[in-house]
């Protein structure tokens, strides 16, 4: 991995090297992204997702070069866990890196712009299909649920289903 980073990013000043925080063994990339950071390669940390994890990264990279640190809040959501307050912990973490940015990666609702925006989180990445429904923000509920009623005799209509 080292070695294709140091090539990488010779492409251009404004890439950054994604580096996951194991390898596929499970050996943390910690030691790696301590000598990137420090030789002054910008990285995005990823497939982050729990807090000690966060904490060995920040430690790696503070006062390296600039860093996003990849947490995936909507994985952590697939697995039952409230994201929100592992990202709100993960932000304080990052103080001790200010050359750090958190990124809230995977969400899976729109919901997730306002929660990652509320605890200071600094990126989001955020799929066509969540940024679609922007228009939906602030919908009155009652319009809202009578298009969703429509929408269900549309399709019923549309299948040719009668009783």
């Amino acid at each position: 991995m080292e070695r294709q980073a140091r090539e990488i990013t010779t492409w251009g000043n404004n890439v950054f090297v994604k580096i996951p925080v194991t390898n596929t063994r499970r050996e943390p990339s910690y030691d790696l992204v301590r000598r990137l950071s420090h030789a002054g390669i910008k990285l995005n940390v990823t497939a982050l997702m729990t807090l000690a994890q966060v904490r060995e990264v920040a430690e790696c990279v503070a006062g390296g070069a600039p860093c996003s640190i990849s947490v995936f809040a909507g994985r952590i959501a697939d697995t039952g866990r409230d994201p929100v307050p592992l990202m709100a912990a993960a932000v304080e973490l990052l103080g001790s890196a200010p050359n750090a940015e958190l990124i809230w990666a995977s969400p899976r609702e729109l919901l997730n712009i306002f929660q990652a925006d509320a605890i200071g989180c600094h990126i989001i990445t955020v799929t066509n299909d969540i940024l679609k429904k922007l228009g939906l923000v602030g919908k009155d509920l009652g319009d809202y649920s009578l298009d969703t009623v429509k929408m269900f005799y549309d399709d019923a209509h549309k299948a040719g289903y009668e009783l």
